[in-house]
């Protein structure tokens, strides 16, 4: 009997039976956890071979999981390198899966966002472990699957418990919902050369709920070149409001092998006002301390300005001038500059809110004191003494090398990590 034969007919018909008891979390057995960490090296060399290899047969062998995964993060590689990153650094915390708490969190509010639910986690157990069969060859034992089988549903259950948590709170939320809900689009309006914003209004014009400053939503609509529904994660670009919701999306163009993004070109051209479409509750971990009195410093590259946008209002609309804000940001220059008008609106009017805009390469257009205040990149030595300050907390949103960057900096003018919050905003294939 082949060692696939000994998986299926072993390992995969328990996690089938197990998926369904979210109040249990199995423990794994010492020599299980020896034999996982065994595994690491391969891993390291292999993991990413192993992803790949996973997202193409689970796909194939349901297709209908298409509407729930970002087919552009299959093409550009950039999904299997995520779960190959995550299945190592599981094994390397296997003693200690508290550890990954933060990654959980991260991980579930989206899975949550998408309607991941539990009855879909034995069929991505199943294509990982026959993914590790087919890798590894004759080098993954029974033993070594086994293990894995072990692991893999102790993942899980942690999965199902906390995706189970976020949906009955959802629930229990005044106008809350589980699962996608019809909106229709209620207006557009044009941000910058790449941004529109979307006011979303739900189709039975039912309450909506109040979300957190930071929080985003999933948008889920049908590309015609796929043939199918994609999912889009968008942040809350406003404060709370009772009546809709907005988001504002960047138009991604295709440059050199990057295509253009399907779900955003979608939306902003082929989705005029009173389109309908699909929206999730909103979610994420990345949100303002609402009860905080103390300086808020927000920093954001390009798109990633948008949750900054909704922290900002927040803390203007709740809590006046009792807070100081400093808001700054980096453009390329002021044609892709969104809200512009905006934040110099807010800053004028409440002496509370300084900011720091970096224009890396200004136009003739752009005023220097208007529309921007330094040329170049952000330097938060440069504006140490109005970035730094007692007691603020720092939230970071951008391109990862953008939120590297600046973490890096403030850490090494005295900021302590536990002050500083990101979130990688602006993917590159939307």
């Amino acid at each position: 009997m082949s060692m696939v034969s000994i998986l299926r007919r072993a390992v995969l018909p328990t996690l089938r039976r197990q998926a369904f008891v979210p109040a249990l979390q199995r423990n794994l057995t010492t020599q299980q956890k020896e034999i996982v960490k065994s595994t690491i090296p391969a891993l390291q060399e292999h993991g990413v071979t192993i992803t790949t290899l996973f997202y193409k047969r689970m796909l194939e062998a349901h297709p209908e999981l298409q509407n729930i995964f970002n087919t552009a993060h299959q093409e550009t590689g950039e999904q299997p390198a995520a779960l190959a990153h995550a299945v190592w650094a599981y094994a390397s915390n296997i003693d200690h899966p508290e550890a990954l708490s933060a990654a959980v969190s991260r991980i579930g509010h989206k899975h949550a966002s998408l309607g991941v639910t539990a009855d879909q986690y034995p069929i991505v157990g199943e294509h990982l472990l026959a993914a590790i069969k087919e890798v590894l060859g004759p080098a993954a034992s029974e033993d070594i699957l086994s293990a894995w089988g072990a692991a893999y549903q102790q993942l899980a259950d942690i999965f199902i418990n906390f995706e189970e948590g976020l949906y009955q709170q959802g629930l229990k939320t005044p106008g809350g919902w589980k699962g996608w809900r019809k909106f229709f689009i209620s207006d557009k309006k044009i941000e910058s050369d790449e941004i529109i914003s979307f006011h979303l209004v739900p189709v039975d014009k039912d309450k909506l709920p109040t979300y957190k400053p930071g929080q985003f939503v999933t948008v889920r609509c049908y590309v015609p070149e796929l043939a199918s529904y994609q999912p889009r994660q968008y942040s809350l670009s406003d404060s709370p409001t009772p009546d809709h919701f907005r988001i504002s999306v960047k138009r991604e163009f295709a440059t050199g092998p990057k295509p253009a993004g399907r779900v955003s070109n979608v939306l902003h051209e082929s989705l005029p006002v009173g389109a309908e479409l699909d929206v999730s509750m909103p979610f994420g971990d990345f949100v303002l301390d609402i009860n905080a009195t103390t300086p808020a410093v927000l920093i954001s590259g390009g798109v990633g300005l948008t949750p900054m946008m909704s922290m900002l209002k927040f803390i203007i609309d709740q809590q006046g001038q009792a807070r100081k804000v400093v808001f700054i940001h980096a453009a390329r220059n002021g044609h892709v500059h969104a809200m512009k008008k905006d934040l110099a609106h807010i800053v004028a009017q409440n002496p509370s809110v300084s900011r720091s805009v970096f224009y890396e390469e200004a136009t003739a257009q752009d005023k220097k004191g208007v529309d921007y205040d330094h040329i170049g990149r952000v330097d938060m030595a440069q504006i140490k003494d109005q970035a730094v300050l007692a007691d603020a907390d720092y939230y970071i949103c951008g391109p990862q090398p953008f939120m590297k960057a600046q973490s890096q900096s403030l850490e090494s003018l005295g900021v302590s990590p536990d002050r500083i919050h990101m979130e990688v905003f602006g993917s590159p294939s939307g």
